[in-house]
């Protein structure tokens, strides 16, 4: 699907829809409970999609009554499980060891740039715990059950690995230690899954550089609802920083995700006058492609760092970011791991292309309100792997988004 978007300026109060990382976190601690579920506000997507799939695969039961998704843990895990993650790399690096925990013997696929992302970190760990990897690219199998102890784990590549770790070890039954060999990229993910693991009854032991599950965790069942995508936020955030009159309506200031650090990104930029800015994106890798559009619009250089990662999610996003905005009349340079942003007035027209990347799709959305003229978003559908209904939401805010 591709749309011509006239620019014009968003206005209004929005919704934003319920967190994905969250809804993958709580959906897996539901199945993996022994007992009923009932979590409200599941982000109904693609991704989450791939998880709810997987977690049947390997023995649960899932259903859906309007706002509410029953989740039965699994009683009896699955002999042999066929595991299709899509595009998502979070359902792939927790459904891993997941599988290993229960003993499943499982081959995971995959889709787009999927079968590119590393599982470095479980290719060398997992043996030394009773698993044996039949493959060590896509389609990968694994066999075998996993055994507790210590995990040492480099947490450069991506703290999806030490969320699986963590949700999977308390099936073990056994103390586990999850010891970082290296600085942990995007921790304030890890600290999400602890919080939502505590909600289901294990309560996860957090060191400066470990994670600590106690012998004989538990997940028990519990009602919970999953919150504001703080992640989808920062689009209506920017769309309001940089001319707009846009209104999240339901974030929950005092949220574990860390990419509410949109909030005070953007507060700082208001308060500045759209002054240039500097920020390191370690931790906030998703929110990097809709800050370098604030960036575009910003008065003077903005420097984006930390970003080394981007180039192996979904595509190459320090590259497709920075060529696309560019393609509009931006003024952005790529390095391995930086953006560089020269603020300007105002983009003008032309197509963009998406990559079939979700947040570059909404990120040049949001940049079409300061072009000078309309904008063709090649194979806008991507959305829906995070936000299948962002486009309806960017109409109700006053978008004018035509299908071609």
């Amino acid at each position: 699907m591709d749309l011509r978007i006239t620019p014009k300026l968003l206005s209004g109060d929005i919704a934003v829809p319920p967190s994905k990382s969250i809804s993958h976190r709580a959906l897996i601690a539901g199945a993996l409970a022994n007992g009923e579920s009932i979590i409200t506000d599941v982000l109904d997507c693609e991704d989450t999609r791939a998880t709810e799939e997987a977690l049947t695969a390997l023995g649960a039961v899932i259903s859906h009554d309007g706002y509410k998704t029953i989740v039965k843990g699994i009683s009896v895990p699955t002999e042999k499980a066929d595991i299709n993650c899509r595009e998502s790399g979070s359902t792939l690096r927790f459904m891993i060891p997941i599988a290993a925990a229960l003993g499943t013997e499982s081959t995971f696929r995959g889709e787009a740039n999927l079968p590119n992302r590393p599982i470095t970190p479980f290719l060398e760990e997992l043996p030394r715990h009773g698993i044996e990897f039949l493959s060590e690219k896509m389609p990968y199998t694994i066999r075998g059950k996993l055994s507790g102890g210590d995990f040492p784990v480099t947490g450069d590549i991506s703290s999806q690995f030490i969320t699986g770790y963590m949700m999977a070890l308390p099936l073990t039954g056994e103390k586990c230690t999850i010891s970082l060999t290296s600085q942990l990229q995007s921790r304030p993910y890890a600290i999400l899954t602890a919080d939502t693991m505590r909600s289901f009854g294990v309560d996860v032991k957090i060191g400066e550089n470990s994670f600590e599950i106690p012998e004989n965790s538990t997940f028990r069942p519990c009602d919970y609802t999953v919150e504001a995508d703080m992640s989808q936020a920062a689009f209506f955030l920017v769309a309001d920083a940089i001319g707009g009159n846009v209104t999240p309506t339901n974030l929950r200031l005092d949220s574990a995700q860390g990419d509410r650090a949109i909030i005070d990104i953007v507060k700082q930029f208001k308060k500045n006058g759209g002054q240039a800015f500097d920020v390191n994106a370690e931790d906030i890798p998703d929110l990097v492609p809709i800050m370098t559009v604030l960036a575009c619009f910003a008065r003077g250089t903005s420097h984006i760092t930390g970003c080394a990662r981007l180039r192996i999610k979904e595509c190459d996003r320090l590259a497709a970011i920075s060529d696309e905005l560019n393609r509009l009349g931006a003024k952005i340079e790529a390095g391995e791991d930086y953006l560089v942003v020269h603020g300007v007035d105002s983009l003008h027209g032309g197509e963009c292309e998406t990559y079939s990347d979700h947040r570059i799709a909404m990120s040049l959305a949001v940049a079409s309100q300061r072009c000078t003229e309309p904008i063709v978003i090649k194979g806008a559908q991507c959305v829906s792997k995070s936000y299948p209904t962002f486009f309806e939401d960017f109409r109700k805010l006053g978008g004018i988004a035509d299908v071609i």
